[in-house]
């Protein structure tokens, strides 16, 4: 094995124990929330890609969780910012960790995928770019995805909060 490569095993490893380390972090934080919500969930740590990734699932139904998901997912969005601070709290390092609450997020990924592989359709059909509703930065991210995967180009265009994904044509 070269010096390359075993610096860059050493490096994928350290940001896998710090990934993990964020994830443990988030746990805890979110174990507390919990607690003073009178809620009951668990919590199932992942990394996925570059981040950590933390779900709070519960066997009882998730129609409690739903609080924490709120409309449109403005909870959820707003207790992943709030899980992002506790973990740079703790380490002095900026978090991309992303949280899901009772499937939330996974079942949006599917809704997103299956709307960005529509508009790179309409847009290969057409030859006309196609303009999506105001989006999330995760939605977004997500639509990108999918367009790329159609062998497509999209960008984001506006201002937050109206920031929106326009597909463009080949």
């Amino acid at each position: 094995m070269t010096e390359g490569t075993t610096s860059a095993a050493a490096e994928g490893a350290d940001t896998l124990t710090r990934l993990e380390q964020e994830g443990d972090i988030a746990a805890d934080y979110l174990e507390g929330l919990l607690d003073i919500a009178d809620l009951d969930g668990d919590i199932d740590m992942d990394v996925e890609g570059d981040r950590a990734s933390v779900s709070i699932i519960s066997d009882t139904g998730s129609r409690d969780l739903q609080k924490l998901v709120g409309r449109d997912g403005e909870v959820l969005e707003a207790l992943q910012e709030l899980t992002r601070l506790a973990v740079h709290r703790e380490t002095g390092d900026r978090s991309r960790l992303m949280l899901d609450i009772a499937g939330y997020r996974a079942r949006k990924r599917t809704e997103l995928s299956e709307l960005g592989a529509k508009a790179a359709a309409e847009a290969k059909s057409s030859g006309e770019a196609v303009r999506l509703k105001p989006m999330t930065p995760f939605e977004r991210k997500v639509v990108h995805d999918a367009v790329k995967a159609a062998g497509l180009r999209s960008e984001s265009e506006g201002e937050e909060p109206q920031r929106f994904v326009v597909v463009l044509p080949a």
